[in-house]
């Protein structure tokens, strides 16, 4: 008997940001979810989410520039008898510095977040989908595809990351894996912005920034794609946003 699907969320923070609201998605949508991140008190608030909803929910702290961490996150779903049909990768933040202040440290920070850590899960994630297949997902934003003042570091980490993208989408979509890179261009109106921020997002005016679930339900209708019409990439932004 083949093992039942699950989904695998990484980066996975409080109920209110992407990670949690794409876990909540996937388990509307049927799917055994576990999460992992580093904060076990904010992926409890997610957990305690999906249960309450009736869904079944497991966290796994991980650190997914740690290559021990990732296995053992996909090590413990195997060991529950489930497979990873839905695997999600939400790793990183974004934090300005001047070009002149960014040290050798901050940008080798950034670089693990971003296309070191987007290579360790994506690694684990091929060989638990195959060769049953399913859906890859990472998490990009619009310094993925340009570089800002103010952005050097979080670019060339967030382009890295959609270099790894590409290159497993090529590989691995004629073996049955769905790879797709999601950028996020704009505020996202989750619990980081707002309790870094009071008030900004109120002064952006209604719908100028991006809401996690709806950013959820695109990343679950990826998931449902047929395989012959599948999307590698595509961006999400406000309709007030300026690009």
């Amino acid at each position: 008997m083949s093992a039942a699907p699950a989904a695998v969320i990484f980066g996975v923070g409080p109920v209110e940001g992407v990670g949690g609201a794409v876990a909540l998605r996937a388990a509307t949508g049927g799917l055994p979810v576990y999460v992992a991140g580093r904060h076990e008190d904010k992926m409890a608030g997610v957990t305690a989410a999906i249960e309450g909803s009736g869904g079944i929910a497991r966290a796994i702290p991980c650190d997914a520039t740690v290559k021990a961490d990732v296995d053992a996150v996909f090590a413990a779903v195997a060991a529950d008898g489930r497979q990873p049909r839905f695997v999600i990768f939400n790793v990183g933040g974004n934090w300005p510095m001047n070009f002149l202040d960014i040290t050798p440290e901050f940008l080798e920070g950034m670089w693990r977040q971003g296309p070191l850590a987007g290579l360790l899960v994506g690694q684990a994630a091929v060989r638990a989908l195959l060769p049953a297949g399913g859906t890859i997902i990472f998490t990009g934003a619009s310094a993925s595809l340009r570089g800002k003042p103010m952005f050097a570091a979080f670019a060339s980490a967030k382009a890295g990351l959609r270099a790894i993208a590409q290159s497993m989408a090529r590989e691995f979509g004629p073996q049955g894996i769905h790879v797709a890179h999601v950028v996020i261009d704009g505020v996202v109106a989750g619990e980081r912005v707002r309790s870094l921020l009071p008030g900004f997002i109120e002064g952006k005016g209604e719908d100028a920034a991006l809401a996690p679930p709806d950013i959820a339900e695109t990343y679950w209708q990826l998931h449902l794609q047929p395989r012959c019409a599948w999307t590698h990439e595509l961006e999400l932004r406000p309709f007030a946003e300026v690009w």
